[in-house]
């Protein structure tokens, strides 16, 4: 991605037909563009209602622009936001004509990427934007601005001065090798590398946390053929995504949709039926079912109540725990006076349903939110959740505080109890963005959308 202090513009909103577009110029020439298409420089953080007019005078169309002087503006640089029109052929017309006044067409994310560099934000707050942007629950949300707001940055730079202090107490020592270091002094360095390794495995203790919150809590539909476990799919999303037959064993490979549960986002998988004496595809199905179950967040269990109760797989009885497993006694619709013994999975919570009337959808609804909640390892005021990349700082973080624990604990050379906790700080500074690595983040801007 250019790194130059040329004037970048793109399209801040979706491609297609709408009320309104909104075009983002960003660089030092675009001050100098809004008064040659204006007429008049723009006041500052104000709407200027006017006429676009292209370079060569032609009327464009009626907008309403904004300028943001340097060092008020979302990425440091002097920025004007265009809202126009939504018919695209006017939105690309304003951009072309923005090109032709010396700008250029943004890369992939470089708005948040110039903001970055100019410090007007840490990496983890430029990688909260685009949690923003996807979020697709109330809970993603909420960490996505928490940690837009700092809430990460804010963690880790505390414990970044808190491991300064320690190295300094060890550099001293390496300055003045005549000097031996005092027993208190290596006890106070070792309480602080303790907290430190603490506070750093409860950040790492939400890696599992964030993962559910951006693609989703993965909850997988199991039970035996023609239990209803595809009606009780298509009641949970609303409309009838998977085919519904009296014939057993429709299902032979999984459907996956996304749908939304109180705050939380599901991945509802559903699954082929467990069949005791399956066929060779039905086989395969079941494979992949099993497969299915042991990668899932929550199952839910799905048991025909007019039927005798399944023999199912080993593999599968094995992951039946109550903080991982809801039972759905369905078909209740069709019981008389005769009661349903579940003996067998007294432990875990089951809920009557009936998903052909609806019957008990709401109540199954609540426990899967009860049981979503409890993937939550903070509070609702202090949501972290970090993602694969800072997951494998914090690892690298935690190795190196564990060796020079060790090294404390031996009594090691100074030397190389200093050499470990930078490696630590370089770990830290790695989340942050404190460090010159232009590979890793043009990757990592790259993944971001035009115009962000």
């Amino acid at each position: 991605m250019p790194r130059s202090s040329d004037t970048i513009a793109a399209l801040a909103t979706p491609a297609g037909t709408s009320a309104l577009a909104l075009v983002r110029v960003s660089g030092p020439d675009t001050a100098g563009m809004a008064q040659d298409i204006f007429g008049a420089p723009p006041p500052p953080r104000h709407a200027l209602h006017g006429d676009y007019r292209a370079k060569d005078g032609r009327l464009v169309d009626d907008v309403v622009a904004t300028f943001f002087p340097a060092g008020n503006s979302f990425t440091g640089e002097d920025s004007l936001e265009i809202s126009c029109h939504g018919n695209p052929f006017i939105a690309q017309t304003i951009l072309e004509d923005l090109f032709a006044r010396g700008g250029r067409p943004a890369g992939p994310g470089e708005f948040t990427q110039r903001a970055f560099l100019n410090g007007r934000m840490d990496l983890s707050q430029a990688e909260a934007v685009m949690d923003l942007i996807h979020a697709r629950s109330e809970r993603a949300l909420a960490a996505a601005n928490q940690q837009l707001r700092g809430g990460l940055g804010r963690r880790l730079n505390d414990l970044t001065e808190r491991l300064l202090g320690a190295l300094a107490r060890i550099e001293a020592y390496i300055d003045f090798p005549d000097e031996d270091l005092p027993k208190e002094d290596r006890a106070i360095v070792r309480r602080t590398l303790e907290s430190l390794a603490s506070e750093t495995d409860r950040l790492l203790a939400t890696s599992h946390y964030g993962e559910l919150l951006r693609d989703g809590i993965k909850t997988v539909i199991i039970g035996a053929p023609n239990a209803g476990k595809s009606s009780l799919l298509n009641r949970l999303v609303g409309h009838e995504r998977a085919i519904v037959s009296a014939e057993p064993g429709t299902t032979r490979d999984f459907i996956e949709e996304r749908i939304i549960v109180g705050p939380h986002c599901l991945r509802l998988i559903d699954t082929a039926g467990l069949n005791p004496a399956p066929g060779g595809i039905e086989k395969l199905g079941m494979e992949k079912s099993l497969e299915r179950a042991a990668e899932a967040d929550i199952i839910l269990l799905v048991l025909d109540t007019t039927a005798p109760l399944p023999t199912l797989p080993e593999s599968l009885t094995k992951l039946l725990t109550p903080n991982r497993v809801l039972v759905a006694l369905n078909k209740t619709d069709l019981l008389k006076a005769q009661a349903f013994d579940i003996k067998v999975y007294s432990s875990l919570k089951s809920v009557n349903v009936s998903a052909v009337t609806r019957a008990g959808i709401e109540s199954l609804v609540t426990e899967i939110i009860r049981m979503a909640d409890a993937f939550q390892p903070t509070s609702q005021d202090d949501v972290v959740a970090i993602n694969a990349r800072h997951a494998d700082a914090l690892t690298r973080a935690k190795v190196s505080l564990q060796t020079a624990l060790a090294n404390l604990a031996a009594s090691g050379p100074v030397e190389l109890l200093a050499s470990d906790l930078r490696g630590t700080l370089a770990a830290y500074g790695d989340i942050l963005g404190k460090v010159d690595n232009e590979r890793m983040l043009d990757q990592l801007f790259a993944t971001f959308c035009i115009g962000k």
